[in-house]
């Protein structure tokens, strides 16, 4: 009777110890979904409000372009943009600049956002356009607009840079406005501008679609450009 007694005993103990660990194990396994779901929160909060302006740039395939003004350096390129801040802070585009080579000569041409919309000469003689400003894209949200590039002032050589059918290298580079909300922690994190580059294909070259609108460049891979990784090391 007393080893019975004795055996009760030790399966009573045995009972008690599992009950333990089984609380033991609930008890650690909260706390891991605690931490989960805080350190989820945590990363949630940064990405959707305090992550800093990742600007992204995006070229469809056609642009267009045109000449217009005889015995004028004035060339026109007109380049439809989708632009995209996957940062979760709202990020200013100020300014871009676009340049153009043609690699047959060597030759390289730069051009600034000045206008936007579609270019024909009877909204320039009314002009028709909206002026190129600042573009603020708050977090996670994107902006489609059809910019129209001008020749950077009269020292822009070639007068003419497309001039012949064949294909022509560009780059497009954001000037961003600089953001210091964390002051130091920003710096260290900061980001080069964004930028994308494509080649374009002019196929034909007729000089009288300039009288009203412009002449069609197509992406040689047929396919949209995306914006390159603008982080700095």
């Amino acid at each position: 009777m007393a080893k019975a007694q004795h055996e009760m005993a030790g399966e009573g103990v045995e009972s008690e110890e599992s009950t333990a660990s089984s609380s033991h194990g609930r008890a650690s396994l909260s706390a891991v979904i605690s931490v989960l779901a805080l350190v989820f929160s945590g990363y949630s909060l940064w990405d959707s409000s305090l992550k800093a302006p990742d600007l992204k740039v995006f070229v469809p395939p056609v642009i267009q372009f045109s000449a217009p003004y005889n015995n004028s350096n004035f060339e026109v390129i007109e380049v439809p943009v989708t632009l995209l801040n996957e940062g979760g802070r709202t990020g200013t585009i100020l300014s871009m600049d676009l340049e153009a080579t043609n690699p047959k000569t060597g030759e390289t041409k730069r051009f600034y956002a000045a206008d936007l919309g579609r270019w024909t000469m009877e909204k320039a003689r009314a002009n028709g356009f909206d002026p190129f400003a600042p573009i603020p894209l708050a977090g996670k949200a994107s902006k489609t607009e059809t910019v129209l590039f001008y020749t950077n002032g009269p020292g822009q050589k070639p007068d003419q840079l497309i001039r012949e059918p064949g294909t022509y290298k560009f780059r497009l580079v954001l000037d961003e406005a600089e953001v210091d909300d964390f002051g130091p922690l920003d710096k260290v994190f900061h980001r080069g501008p964004a930028q994308v580059s494509f080649t374009m294909e002019l196929r034909g070259y007729d000089a009288r679609a300039f009288q009203n609108g412009t002449l069609p460049l197509y992406s040689i891979t047929g396919r949209s450009a995306k914006g390159e990784d603008n982080t700095t090391p």
